[in-house]
């Protein structure tokens, strides 16, 4: 026990000692490491302001360098050659370009700056060489045209002219027009002189419409010259507001238009006068071109209308020729007349007859061409009545009275004759027939054929007259007599006529009052018994 008492005591001072030393080199490094600690911020700081002083001095140099060399040299070179690259495309191909040495870019730059202003140069030259070559060949051809030639800028003054103009605007004057002078000055000064014809006695009034129509070009216009001129006026803006005009004499031109209006107004009463030896509707298919002049026919289904006068020979031998010759062209007028207004084509007058056929050039279809030939018959039967009762006032003891004949067949029609002289007619039996059916005919009637009565039997009323035996048929021909048309025969009811030599009688019950039917009744009555009285009547 007192050993290891011995020994814990040796154990607590050799302990205190240990605690001792250790302490002292704890504190001997604590001193060091502060030491070491503020020499190292020493060095850190000494470190920091050294890289600043650096970096100060690397930002002075590169300035200095930037100043020395980039600015003035780079920047001074690159500023000179972009000035002389402005001011060449503004047009001043003669400003002064940098020196181009050196082989750097700048000094490459330089050198395609310069082969770029003298090429720039060389066009330059040749353009104004081509413009004034351009602009004297249109000098000269302004100046050596045969027109009068002017242009005016926006303000209306005068640019260009040629002497064509002055001479056309001044004629037989030694007067100049100087570039500048005002539109108004131009016109105002050839209206003084008198060279104008519409001026004359009211300047002002003609000076102001024609600025008017100078400012507002539109359709040429024709000016007449107080020496029998005429001037073609043309005038067009141009896009900047300028106007260009040319002047033409277009004094033959007139001229000649007049000598043509003269011989188309010749030819007019000319055409006119012939179209009365045609049928309307063959002058007309001659005149618009749709039929040739020439020797050539076709065969088409035609409805031929014939008439003609009875005892005409007789009529002649009492009338005077000039009464005859009246009298028969007022029968003929009438009755083409009608005729016309039917669409019918005239072939020709024969003395007093007619002839007359539809389907040809113009054509509804055969039954309408049938149809309104028949028609237009029963209109010349109506209105022959009518005649003969104005002839019959007139003084003529015994008034015309015509017959009808018409039929509907195969015709050759076209021009017949010869290259110098030819006749737009028909021929065929169909004509041959019509022709029969006429002479066939009773006084102030109309007969047809059978193959008229089947396309107009439906509109027309017809009663059957039998056969005849007509010239040139081998077979008897079936005739029909035309009553009228279907929708006047209520009308034709009321009405009683009689034209006869030995009896003349015309009733229309239809304007008869009841007294005046009673009267005509008693009429008829005391005539009846009279006419019993007559044993053979018995």
């Amino acid at each position: 026990m007192d050993e290891a008492e011995r020994l814990l005591a040796v154990n607590v001072r050799f302990s205190r000692y240990l605690t001792n030393w250790v302490n002292y080199l704890v504190n001997r490094s604590t001193g060091e490491s502060e030491n070491a600690n503020q020499q190292a911020a020493d060095l850190q700081k000494l470190n920091r302001n050294i890289l600043i002083g650096v970096v100060a001095l690397s930002l002075i140099s590169s300035l200095l360098i930037v100043w020395l060399y980039v600015g003035r040299n780079l920047i001074a070179r690159l500023t000179a050659l972009s000035d002389s690259m402005h001011a060449i495309a503004a047009g001043n191909l003669r400003t002064p370009l940098p020196e181009a040495g050196g082989t750097d870019e700048i000094a490459r730059m330089a050198e395609a700056l310069v082969v770029f202003r003298d090429t720039a140069i060389e066009v330059e030259e040749n353009n104004l060489r081509d413009i004034e070559t351009a602009r004297r060949r249109l000098v000269d051809a302004i100046e050596n045209s045969s027109e009068g030639f002017v242009f005016f800028d926006p303000d209306d003054r005068m640019v260009l002219c040629n002497s064509r103009y002055t001479e056309l605007l001044y004629p037989g004057s030694t007067t100049q027009i100087e570039p500048g002078t005002a539109f108004e000055t131009i016109i105002r000064n050839a209206a003084g002189q008198g060279y104008i014809l519409d001026a004359q006695e009211r300047i002002d009034e003609w000076v102001d419409e024609r600025l008017t129509m100078h400012r507002n070009p539109g359709e040429s216009r024709l000016q007449q010259r107080s020496n029998g001129q005429w001037i073609l006026i043309t005038e067009r803006k141009t896009s900047d507001g300028g106007t260009v005009a040319v002047y033409s004499d277009v004094t033959a031109l007139k001229q000649r238009e007049e000598e043509l209006t003269a011989k188309t107004l010749e030819l007019e009463q000319l055409s006119n006068q012939l179209a009365k030896y045609l049928s309307p509707q063959v002058y007309n298919s001659i005149f618009t071109g749709r039929q040739e002049v020439k020797l050539a026919s076709r065969r088409k289904r035609l409805t031929i209308f014939f008439s003609d006068l009875i005892d005409f020979t007789g009529t002649t031998e009492r009338l005077e020729s000039e009464d005859l010759t009246r009298l028969l062209n007022h029968y003929l007028s009438e009755k083409s007349e009608i005729a016309f207004s039917h669409g019918a084509t005239i072939d020709k007058y024969v003395g007093d007859a007619i002839v007359i056929f539809f389907g040809d050039p113009d054509t509804l279809g055969v039954k309408e061409d049938a149809t309104a030939c028949v028609a237009m018959a029963i209109a010349m039967k109506k209105r022959m009545a009518e005649l003969q009762k104005i002839w019959m006032s007139s003084g003529l003891e015994k008034p015309l009275a015509c017959r009808m004949g018409i039929n509907t067949g195969l015709c050759t029609v076209g021009n017949f004759g010869s290259e110098d002289r030819m006749d737009y007619t028909i021929i065929g039996s169909g004509v041959n027939l019509a022709a029969r059916l006429e002479k066939a005919c009773p006084a102030d009637e109309i007969l047809i054929s059978f193959e008229t009565y089947s396309h107009v039997k439906d509109t027309i009323r017809c009663v059957p007259e039998g056969k005849i035996d007509a010239k040139g048929f081998s077979d008897p021909v079936s005739t029909f007599r035309v009553i009228d048309l279907y929708e006047n025969i209520d009308v034709i009811k009321q009405k009683i006529t009689s034209n006869k030599p030995y009896l003349k009688l015309d009733l229309d019950l239809a304007d008869m009052t009841a007294a005046e039917r009673r009267e005509a009744a008693e009429i008829l009555e005391h005539a009846a018994e009279e006419l019993r009285k007559d044993q053979d009547i018995r």
